[in-house]
Formats: structure tokens, sequence, C-alpha cells
């Protein structure tokens, strides 16, 4: 799980420790993400299965996408399909991944690279491994987060940005301990590269054994925490968690994560996905690759799709 490191996370600008007063975000539930299969049977794991909307709000679903070592001619993608009304963000840990979407946009994405395409008004995408990982095989292991758009921003013009592993901000706690990975928002007076409709906070944090790392978070965000690897505690009442789950924290100006003194054999570090963002309250009509307010707008996305009026898939080029 190579990401974006540092060689000495000391040398990185540094988040300080909340005041002792500041209010810490208790964990409300610890939660095990069930084991799926995605496009065209990839292992996922659900991350966000059976926590309701209102702990989750703005994000809708999140699944890690392996980790699995694939043998020559076994890598998987998806194949070509919809979206409307949301954001997704592909976060690449190991291996490739090429986009290509009907607006023109796409690209290829590598260790610790990050996707981000607002789909909007809509469009149709594919995403595959390239062609030379698909002969070779190897290793491939990622996110997918999928970001609400409010009423406001569902009819948007879709956007593609392609977030390069070297663009995104390296932070580390105060000790040293955790490396932190600022792909969106803000933190402590730092900003990511994502740009974002609706505000997040979106971090890829390594936890050294036995190191806890504590951060301010805006008490207007929810607060969410995925473990990708490793073991370790959550929460000032340090809350066992470990890799395929996820914790929900409660109210607050701060939350904590520790990595346990032993990890896994192939773990050397806690590896943890935390998320926040500012709840758009709205209703929401959800059903398969589409996100809208109400269901009349779902089943216009529906009609608009079968017209064609998303895009047409690409001529294949000889």
């Amino acid at each position: 799980m190579p990401a974006i490191t540092a060689e000495n996370p000391l040398a990185l600008p540094r988040v300080d420790v909340p005041a002792a007063e500041t209010a810490a975000r208790p964990v409300l539930a610890v939660t095990t993400a069930p084991s799926g299969f995605e496009g065209e049977g990839f292992p996922v794991r659900r991350a966000f299965a059976g926590i309701g909307y209102e702990y989750l709000d703005p994000f809708i679903m999140m699944d890690q996408m392996g980790e699995v070592e694939y043998a020559p001619g076994e890598p998987k993608g998806t194949p070509w399909h919809p979206h409307r009304g949301f954001e997704t963000v592909t976060y690449l840990l190991d291996g490739s991944f090429v986009h290509q979407d009907s607006a023109g946009g796409g690209g290829v994405i590598n260790d610790g690279d990050t996707q981000w395409m607002t789909a909007g008004s809509g469009l149709l995408h594919i995403e595959a491994p390239p062609e030379e990982l698909v002969v070779s095989g190897g290793l491939f292991h990622g996110l997918q987060l999928w970001v609400n758009l409010p009423a406001r921003d569902k009819m948007a013009d879709p956007r593609y940005q392609d977030i390069g592993g070297g663009r995104v901000k390296l932070l580390s706690s105060a000790d040293g301990g955790a490396l932190l990975r600022l792909i969106a928002g803000d933190l402590a007076g730092h900003s990511g590269p994502g740009v974002t409709h609706t505000p997040i906070t979106m971090i890829h944090a390594t936890v050294s054994p036995g190191a806890e790392v504590t951060l301010p978070w805006r008490p207007d965000f929810n607060a969410l925490a995925y473990v990708l690897a490793g073991r370790g505690t959550v929460g000032a009442e340090r809350r066992p968690i470990h890799l395929g789950q996820t914790a929900v924290f409660g109210a607050g100006s701060s939350l904590t994560v520790r990595a346990d003194e032993k990890q896994d054999s192939h773990t050397p570090d806690l590896e943890v996905v935390l998320l926040g963002g500012q709840p758009i309250r709205e209703p929401m009509a959800h059903y398969g690759p589409f996100v809208m307010n109400t269901h009349a707008e779902l089943a216009q996305a529906f009609d608009d799709f079968r017209a064609g009026r998303l895009g047409r898939v690409p001529a294949v080029r000889a």
C-alpha cells in the first residue's frame, strides 16, 4: 500500500493537538463492511452498509476495491454505464485504472492518484485496467466514494479532476506518528487539491504502531473513519476497530484514532480514511447510477439515459 509517502514525516507541516477543552467526538457505532463484487467482477467491501444516511450525508456509498493480487488475464473493470446527480471519487493505492467518459474526460490513475468526476447533469463512463496490467496481472487496491450534490448543482455541467498523488497535501501529526494525506477539504489551515461542490474533508492517514492522532474537526461536519488495513482504536474511549470496519462519530470538534502496538504481518501500520462533510439535508432519491431529490427526477434520468441524452459511447478508433 504505497500511495504517496514521505521519508521523514517530521519534516512536514504538523497538525497540532487540539486544546484540552475541545469537545471530543464520541464513537456512536462501529460497523463491518460486507463483501461483494462490482463491475465485471472485482471484489469490494461495502464500507457504509448498515449505516443510516443521517450519519453519512453528504456521502452516499464507498467501496474498498480489493486488495487483490490478479493473475495474468484476470484484472477487471466496469463496462460503460451512466451517472447523474453526484460525484464519484476514485482513490487508487496500488495498480492502474483507465477512465473514459462520453463528455471527453478521462485519463490514467496510478498509485496515490485520485480521479474526481462530477457527473452532474449526466454522462456515460467506463473504468478498466490498462492492457499491460491485464497481460501481466498484479496488485490492485483502491477506494471509490460517492458524494451527493445539492439540488442546485445536480444538473451542473460534468467536470473531471485528475489529482496526481504528488499534488496531495502531506501533513504530520504533532509528534510525527501519523502521516496525513489531505486529498480534499481543509485541515488546521491546510487545503487539499480536490475541488468540491459540497464542503467535505477527505484524508488518508497512516498511523504508526502505538501512535495516536487527534485532529481538529469542523463541528458542522459529520465524521467517519474507515480502516483500509491494520487495527487500532477510535475515539477517546478507544473503541476497537480493524480492516473493513467503519466508525461513526457523534458531535464534537475533534476526533482520535490510535494504532495498536502490534499490526498484521503484511500491514506495518494502521491505514485509515477519515471523511467529514457538511450535511445537505435534502430529500434523496437513489436508484442504481442516479442520485436525485425526487422519484420523478429519477424517472426523468432513466428516460434521458434511454433517449441518449446522457451521451453516447464513443466510437472505437481503429
